[in-house]
């Protein structure tokens, strides 16, 4: 580099520096960047295109910055160029080829700050047409020639294809806009040779025309192959074939050769002279021998190719069997046999057959048939027909000895139900297929045939009527054999459906007596078994179950009580339906032995009241007998002093009132009784009162002679009496006391009446009112046994009430 230019570069990079730092000390914003692209955006191959791109940035000082430029295309960077002005950047595409065609964008970096256009496609149309050329016009067969295809102004990746008579013959790829290559034309003819290209861009690829046409004038090679086959005539299976192969017109300055023998894709030989084969001829099946001799010089190939029939001397034997279908142990006959054979070259007593196994094989007599056993198992045969050394094998023939049927079974899988469909299956061992009959009644019903193992022949049958039906399976499974298997009979009863459900009870009135038995009785219409089930109405759980083989049953409940009243209901069931009876109310009364119970039990009770009412009757009569005896009363005084009252004393030996000492004071008017608390006893006469002027008398009787004046209570009631001086001013003693026990007597007989009549009343009532309540209790019961507690509580009631009027 010479000192002018350094001195420049020395003086920009000053230039650049200066303005870098006072760009740094200036503030600027990106506002946009736009990618031009001029003249326009489509134009042909050839146009020079412009790619401009402008920039709008804001700055604080106005001045210059420092602008790094960058062109993209297809995202990958083409050019990058920094400026310091503020003008547009213009990047130009001189000449612009299908290569360009791309999207291209813009971008900015000011210190930093980038900023992007958005993306412009260019595309550029056409491609220019190549050129071919070739180093030669004329060419031997075999000889190279080579070849130049060139894409002129053209840039980019390059496919370059080249074509013989529209035959590509070779492919190229370039980064240039030319490639080169050799190829070999065979075949004495002319050749137009010409050429192609593609350019590869990013985004597609863009084929251009053809090129020119150049031909090409080939020579062929004067050497020829040679084929020749011996004997050339009718050629009979076994024969010997000589075959030889060379090549002809071969000169001592030609080039190497190389021959080649073979029979269809069976390479025989090679050689670089004349090859010789032998070999025994062998027909194939419906192919004639096809032979090929090749020479090869200089990757040039030629060859001879000659086809032969050969005469099959005797066909493939055949092995068949007889019969078709074998059992285990069957004889069955096997045939060898050749159907056809060269009458001119042998006769068909020269064949000679042989069977493979052939251990222990009874003899025919015939050629070719062999009589075998057949085994318990599969097995295999072949078999050989040989004539002048030629030897062929059958194909091989596996036998599988079949099985009779055996242990044939027949069942019925359904319940049969009167006019209603059921299943029948038949099953056997046996080889398949094998095929069922069905007979009803020795009537035969239909056929089925399995052709599966493990399978049963199933059949359906309905039956209209009622009773026993016999049926039987038959099977056979041998086409050419009359012997078939029998199945044992089967006995089938049929199922009739339950109906006219009747439900009865003994005794017949379901009013019962507890104690006593009580029998329910279930029938039905149809056929048994039948499985019949007592319930009582609310309860899920059955009170009885029985099957049985006859329509009815029945149900016991012995001895009855109270608790087996209820509604009860029965079902039966057979397999074919389930009927349920209407529900019977049973009721079951007290029993009439607790009932007489009851009434003597009031009757004995009655009685003993009666008796003890009878016995206090007798008790009060007792008591006023002596009372009446007691009409005496003993008077005297009870040792008063000299100043003391006069005292009278009035004894009562009864248990109905207790006399008291009277004392009658001269200074006193009136003398009180009063009643002694019930707890002293009868015995006691009197009572001393220790007041000094008046004395106490208590009187106990059941009524009051005065009810004017004195206060009465029912009952045993303390009594007072008041008495009083006479006018004279001295009591009368005898009058008083007289008067006295007349009118105690007068109320005591009063009392013992009023008493006995309504002990009487109240002791009879008691019985009286206990029996009515109970005989209205039984009646009641009688009517709603259900209710068990009523006798009860009415005959508390009515006790509850005696018992208050008694207190």
């Amino acid at each position: 580099m010479g000192l002018p230019q350094r001195l420049i570069l020395t003086l920009l990079s000053i230039y650049l520096y200066s303005a870098t730092v006072v760009n740094t000390q200036q503030e600027f914003k990106i506002q946009s960047v736009e990618l031009i692209i001029e003249p326009r955006n489509d134009v042909t191959a050839g146009t020079n295109v412009t790619l401009r791109c402008h920039a709008t940035v804001s700055t604080s000082t106005g001045k210059g910055l420092i602008r790094e430029y960058t062109i993209l295309k297809n995202d990958k960077i083409v050019y990058t160029k920094t400026i310091g002005s503020s003008e547009d950047f213009v990047y130009q595409l001189h000449n612009a080829r299908v290569f360009s065609t791309g999207l291209y964008q813009c971008k900015l970096d000011i210190q930093g700050d980038t900023k992007l256009s958005k993306a412009q496609r260019l595309n550029v149309q056409g491609l220019s047409q190549p050129v071919l050329h070739l180093n030669t016009n004329v060419v031997n067969e075999g000889e190279e020639v080579q070849a130049t295809c060139i894409a002129p102004g053209e840039i980019g990746s390059f496919i370059f294809f080249f074509f013989d008579n529209d035959e590509q013959i070779s492919r190229v790829e370039e980064l240039s806009n030319q490639a080169k290559t050799t190829f070999r034309l065979s075949g004495a003819d002319v050749h137009k040779i010409h050429c192609s290209y593609k350019i590869r861009t990013a985004e597609d690829t863009f084929p251009s025309t053809k090129s020119n046409n150049v031909t090409v004038s080939v020579k062929e090679l004067s050497i020829t192959p040679e084929l020749k086959i011996f004997p050339d005539s009718t050629i009979y299976e076994g024969d010997h074939l000589n075959i030889s192969c060379s090549a002809k017109n071969v000169h001592s300055s030609s080039e190497g050769y190389k021959l080649f023998l073979s029979q269809g894709t069976k390479l025989l030989r090679t050689g670089n002279s004349t090859i010789n084969h032998n070999m025994v001829a062998v027909p194939k099946a419906s192919e004639a021998l096809t032979f090929d001799c090749r020479v090869v010089v200089r990757n040039v190939e030629k060859y001879s190719e000659k086809k032969i029939s050969v005469v099959e001397l005797f066909s493939v034997p055949s092995l068949t069997m007889s019969p078709t279908e074998v059992f285990q142990g069957q004889i069955m006959t096997l045939t060898c046999n050749s159907d056809r054979f060269a009458s001119q070259r042998i006769n068909r007593e020269d064949l000679e057959y042989t069977l493979y196994p052939s251990k222990n094989l009874p003899s025919s007599g015939k050629p070719g048939v062999f009589n075998v056993k057949a085994l318990q198992n599969d097995f295999n045969y072949t078999c050989s027909a040989e004539a002048k050394g030629i030897k062929k094998d059958s194909k091989t023939l596996m036998i599988r000895p079949k099985v009779h049927v055996s242990a044939l079974k027949i069942s019925i899988e359904d319940k049969v139900i009167l006019k209603k469909s059921f299943t029948i299956l038949c099953q056997s061992n046996g080889s398949l297929p094998i095929n069922y009959t069905l007979f009803k009644d020795n009537v035969q019903v239909g056929t089925k045939v399995i052709r599966e193992r493990n399978r049963q022949a199933v059949f359906m049958d309905v039956i209209n009527e009622p009773g026993e039906r016999q049926y039987r399976c038959e099977a056979k499974n041998s086409l050419h054999s009359n012997k078939t298997g029998s199945s044992q009979h089967l006995s089938v009863n049929v199922i009739v459906p339950l109906s006219q459900m009747t439900l009865a009870v003994i005794p017949s009135s379901l009013k019962i007596s507890e104690g006593k038995e009580l029998y329910f009785i279930c029938s039905v219409n149809g056929t048994g078994p039948v499985t019949f089930k007592w319930y009582r109405t609310g309860s899920v759980v059955p009170l009885q179950t029985n099957t049985t083989t006859e329509t009815y049953s029945n149900l016991e409940i012995k001895p009855v009580s109270k608790n087996d009243s209820d509604e009860y209901y029965c079902e039966a069931s057979n397999g074919a339906n389930k009927v349920r009876s209407e529900n019977v109310n049973v009721q079951v009364f007290m029993a009439p032995w607790k009932k007489g119970l009851i009434v003597v039990a009031c009757l004995v009770l009655l009685l003993l009241l009666v008796l003890l009412l009878v016995a206090s009757m007798l008790n009060i009569k007792s008591k006023r007998d002596r009372r009446e005896a007691a009409a005496e009363l003993s008077v005297k005084p009870s040792s008063p002093k000299s100043d003391d009252p006069l005292t009278v004393n009035l004894t009562h030996d009864t248990d109905v009132y207790n006399a008291a000492t009277v004392k009658v004071d001269r200074a006193e008017v009136s003398v009180w009784s009063k009643r002694k608390p019930e707890t002293e006893s009868d015995d006691e006469i009197s009572e001393v009162s220790n007041e000094p002027n008046v004395e106490y008398t208590e009187v106990v009787h059941a009524r009051s002679t005065d009810p004017a004046r004195v206060p009465l209570r029912k009952g045993t009631d303390t009594v007072y009496s008041e008495l009083q001086n006479s006018p004279n001013g001295a009591a009368d003693p005898p009058d008083y006391v007289s008067n006295y026990l007349h009118s105690h007597t007068r109320l005591q007989t009063s009392l013992v009446g009023l008493l006995a009549r309504e002990h009487m009343f109240h002791f009879l009532l008691l019985p009286v009112t206990c029996l009515y309540a109970l005989i209205l209790s039984i009646q009641i019961h009688d009517i709603h046994p259900s209710i068990d507690s009523l006798p009860l509580i009415l005959i508390k009631v009515v006790i509850g009430w005696s018992l208050s009027q008694l207190s």
